[in-house]
């Protein structure tokens, strides 16, 4: 048996007569990420493009900003998390109204930040990227914590678990069939970025976001109370104590950051690699659906996965496999637009099929953890440290990319750019996601200590503690 320090611990008490868990708790999961990644994946992907093409800020500019938004967002996951972990179960949930509440000023925000108001000064442009793009992130903090902290509410069991993590892989998925293959045909006009197109877009998909949003809200249930913890000094440092111990969250953590650096940077260099390098943004499309292909693929396979290999080893050789193939598209000479996007589609299987499809359930696993540390069920305070990672990430990802960009050379007032501007595109483009690939690889593969054999005995360890609290 694992043996933590162990302190008082009260078990989480069941929702009576309500339905069990199935198709339709994934249907509404799978609807939540949908809805977040109408505006995640477009301002990730495009966002950058809009404020150098049309608002006219320097590519390292934004950069400052998509550094300076992301630390604040990091930190407002953590208050919100907090803050939500204190709020006292509700007849809809505990997470759930929150989702409901907080979705349209999300949405609306979300709108703002591709409005251009004609006729005003550069600086106000500057001003107004500014105060849009972190008040979008911070309302984003509030929906996306307690619908992330809702999955271990819905669920206590380990398969169902990494259904839901799946069913949410799936409408990330489906989302970024829209985006990425959509976006460059909606957006770009003769590969040139289109203003009213940029709104118009914004406004459809803030409709959509927000449909998603309530059918998620309808669609699943909460069907565990977590026991009400009196918020006292005493439990805080609880909390750190047993969050400074747990060392797959400290290492998937790490791991999250790593590979949302570099998923992230590709997003933004692609963009521009298709548009100057390879000169066709309609491959740029091609690249959005082989994505979402990958992931599909990757989909009726990875439980059976999991289930024989176990979520580290799956997680482990996506990594690996995903660094292999952008390393190969660094080495091998004069690459055209078919070799890089069949060698890109193989990375992509890799990290988002087999890594990313399970993420969510590696978090699962982390909250049990500290649950088992601590004895305190802390489903938000957890999952916010998980998305600090994450938007730390997202922080190093944004000053990385704007500031690259801008180090190579790019001139957006430019119609051709210079060779050593696209020779450094390409390179952004594969060796460095080959490298940081590589080092998810290390860190998930001998550092992340929750191997198959230790999770089903945490879970086993768990299960006999609430059953003897329960006597």
């Amino acid at each position: 048996m694992l043996q933590p320090e162990f302190e008082q611990f009260e078990p989480e008490k069941s929702v009576n007569n309500v339905r069990p868990f199935g198709l339709r708790d994934k249907i509404g999961y799978l609807f939540g990420d949908f809805g977040n990644d109408f505006f995640f994946l477009l301002a990730s992907s495009y966002l950058m493009v809009f404020y150098t093409d049309i608002f006219h800020i320097s590519a390292a500019t934004v950069g400052v900003l998509f550094m300076i938004a992301r630390f604040w967002d990091a930190f407002a996951d953590v208050l919100w998390g907090r803050f939500i972990d204190t709020r006292k179960t509700t007849k809809h949930g505990k997470f759930k109204p929150w989702m409901f509440r907080m979705s349209f000023p999300l949405v609306f925000t979300g709108v703002l930040m591709f409005v251009k108001i004609p006729g005003m000064s550069e600086g106000f442009y500057l001003a107004w990227a500014f105060v849009t793009y972190i008040l979008w992130g911070t309302l984003y903090s509030t929906v996306n914590i307690p619908y992330g902290s809702m999955a271990s509410v819905i669920t206590s069991d380990p398969v169902e678990r990494t259904s839901l993590s799946t069913w949410r892989g799936l409408g990330a998925t489906l989302a970024g069939l829209i985006i990425n293959v959509g976006g460059p045909l909606l957006l770009f006009q003769n590969n040139q970025a289109s203003e009213s197109r940029f709104l118009i877009t914004a406004i459809i998909f803030g409709i959509l976001s927000l449909s998603c949003y309530m059918a998620s809200v309808a669609l699943t249930t909460e069907r565990i109370t977590p026991p009400e913890h009196p918020t006292e000094k005493g439990n805080f440092k609880k909390t750190l104590k047993g969050l400074t111990k747990n060392k797959p969250l400290l290492w998937i953590l790490i791991t999250s950051l790593v590979f949302m650096v570099t998923v992230l940077l590709i997003g933004t260099v692609n963009v521009y690699l298709f548009k100057d390098y390879f000169g066709s943004t309609t491959a740029l499309s091609v690249i959005g659906f082989v994505q979402t292909a990958a992931v599909l693929v990757a989909m009726p396979i990875i439980n059976p996965l999991v289930k024989r290999f176990g979520k580290k080893a799956v997680g482990s050789t996506g990594m690996l496999l995903a660094a292999a193939a952008y390393l190969l598209l660094y080495i091998l000479p004069n690459v055209n637009v078919t070799t890089f996007i069949f060698l890109s589609g193989v990375g992509m299987f890799a990290s988002y099929g087999l890594f990313n499809l399970i993420i969510w359930a590696f978090v699962t696993d982390v909250i049990d953890y500290h649950e088992f540390l601590t004895g305190l069920r802390e489903d938000g305070t957890v999952y916010s440290i998980y998305s600090f990672a994450r938007k730390i990430g997202q922080a190093v990802a944004g000053g990385i990319g704007g500031f690259a960009i801008a180090a190579i050379g790019y001139d957006a007032t430019k119609a051709v750019q210079t060779k050593e501007a696209l020779d450094g595109m390409y390179f952004l483009a594969t060796l460095v996601p080959g490298i940081l690939f590589a080092l998810a690889f290390v860190m998930l593969a001998f550092l992340y200590p929750l191997n198959k054999a230790r999770t089903n005995q945490l879970v086993a360890d768990l299960d006999e503690r609430r059953k003897q609290n329960a006597e």
